[in-house]
């Protein structure tokens, strides 16, 4: 029996975007990952335009495509319902825009599947990646966003806000009842939790494109970002164990 993949497209009002680049990510999925059983699951968390109609008929249209639907907002509220609730053996995530290149998805699984990682992120940070159109300000926050943790919880990952992570169906079930954020700071959370708790990452370098249309407020989630990470220094690391003592 093949292992089995689920690729999570977390929404938030996005019928512009969903229908073209679902059926980009199912093309490029059905052409680089054949030796996978794999599947597309749209986690709409909140939408209030045409996203839940879109995501319904891309499930019509395509067998390996799912939908579900959330009332409350929140990325890290939908990747914590979605991956806990789903029986794949890999499960990963990425932004709808598909601002990181897809080519980028084969070893990200493999590392999963074939590595014996616990977790593979997707870095803009590290030597081999390349990132275009990323304006200044952007920039410079995300990566003295990225040296802060460093600096406080001496991790070693370099880059924890990519929308581009996968992690096995183990590790989750351990790790995500243990995040307590339920938005953007859930991917730094889970990472900060995994290296402390003995988890192998690797992390693999990805093409990036900025999208000027992105919805993250920037100052405001870099304030969430920062609450966050001293929650965690004052204490809430001491929840984690390493695997082999759970």
């Amino acid at each position: 029996m093949s292992t089995s993949v689920e690729f999570m497209l977390p929404v938030l009002n996005e019928e512009r975007d969903l229908p073209p680049n679902a059926a980009r990510l199912h093309e490029h999925l059905s052409s680089s990952l054949s030796a996978y059983d794999w599947r597309i699951l749209v986690v709409d968390n909140g939408s209030t335009d045409g996203t839940r109609q879109a995501a319904e008929e891309l499930s019509r249209e395509y067998e390996r495509l799912g939908y579900m639907r959330l009332e409350q907002r929140g990325r890290g509220r939908a990747l914590r319902r979605a991956w806990l609730e789903s029986d794949a053996d890999i499960l990963t995530y990425m932004d709808v825009d598909l601002s990181t290149g897809l080519d980028a998805f084969p070893p990200l699984v493999r590392a999963i599947g074939e590595e014996s990682f616990d977790l593979a992120i997707g870095s803009r940070l590290m030597k081999g990646s390349v990132v275009k159109k990323r304006t200044l300000k952007r920039e410079v926050t995300s990566r003295t966003y990225n040296l802060i943790i460093k600096t406080m919880f001496f991790t070693r990952f370099s880059d924890a806000q990519c929308g581009f992570k996968a992690i096995s169906r183990q590790a989750a079930q351990y790790l995500i009842p243990r995040i307590q954020d339920q938005g953007w700071f859930f991917d730094s959370e889970l990472l900060i939790l995994a290296e402390k708790g003995g988890f192998r990452i690797k992390e693999v370098p990805v093409e990036w494109v900025d999208d000027p249309d992105s919805r993250v407020r920037v100052i405001k989630t870099a304030t969430d970002d920062l609450k966050g990470l001293l929650r965690l220094r004052l204490g809430g690391l001491s929840k984690v164990l390493k695997p082999t003592d759970a």
